[in-house]
Formats: structure tokens, sequence, C-alpha cells
């Protein structure tokens, strides 16, 4: 997709996210791919990128892709509950990709799984978290932007 036909999920991100400078480049019902470009405070002693790093865009991917509102001007929102992160492999830097999908649950509790790829393809990391949909985001309806 082009950016021209890209909605503006980014500014559906957190604050922190946005920070981060996170991208959203696919969202669906059920899925998120966030991107993230590496810079130079998000690495370790070792100049490798951060657990930390990896960990949060689990996080976030995971929540987004149980989150997909398809009406413009309306949000769904929700929070973890819990999560687990499994580090398979380090990266230097670049951009990273986070993958997620929805694998199961209800109406107010999901579970996504999340995979996170450097350039080159190496899986750096899998995890997968729950979340609780916040009062009104239930549905794909949503709720109001405020």
């Amino acid at each position: 997709m082009n950016d021209a036909a890209k909605p503006d999920w980014d500014a559906l991100l957190s604050a922190f996210n946005r920070h981060l400078k996170m991208n959203i480049v696919a969202w669906s019902d059920g899925a998120a791919t966030v991107t993230l470009d590496i810079q130079d405070f998000m690495r370790n002693r070792f100049g490798a990128v951060h657990g930390g790093v990896l960990a949060t865009l689990i996080d976030a991917a995971g929540g987004y892709a149980g989150n997909f509102c398809p009406h413009p001007g309306r949000r769904r929102i929700s929070s973890t509950i819990s999560m687990t992160t499994t580090y398979l492999a380090a990266s230097k830097g670049g951009r990273i990709t986070a993958k997620a999908a929805v694998r199961g649950g209800g109406k107010t509790i999901y579970v996504s799984t999340v995979e996170i790829t450097d350039e080159d393809g190496t899986l750096l990391a899998v995890g997968e978290a729950s979340y609780r949909r916040a009062k009104g985001s239930e549905t794909l309806d949503g709720v109001p932007v405020e």
C-alpha cells in the first residue's frame, strides 16, 4: 500500500509508541504488522537491540492485532493481562518488523502471537500475550476517539 492510500493509523498509536517512532504498516481484524527503525538509545551495552525494545514491540503489535477498527474517528483499546517473550537472536539494528495475529479468545479477552524479524529475515524473538478489551471495544464499532 502506498503512503497516499494508507489510513492514518499512526495517529492511533500511544504516545510512548509514537516516541519510539513505531509505524503500523498493515492492520486488519485479527492481524497487525508494525515496524521500528532502531535508534542508538535502543541498544544494550553490547550494541545489540535491547530486549526491552523487542518486548515492547511484541506487546504493541499483539495489542493492535486485536483492536482493529474500520470506522474513521473511532478506535478500540485493550490492556495487556500477561505476556511471554522468547529471545532467539541478537540484532544490531536497522528496521525490525513485528507480525502479530490473534489466535483465540472471545469478546473481551483475546490472545495474540507475534514474531519479530530483522531486515535479513532473521527471527529475533517470538511472543504471546493476553489482552482485555476496554468497555466499548468488544466489537469492530469501537468507541469515539477523544
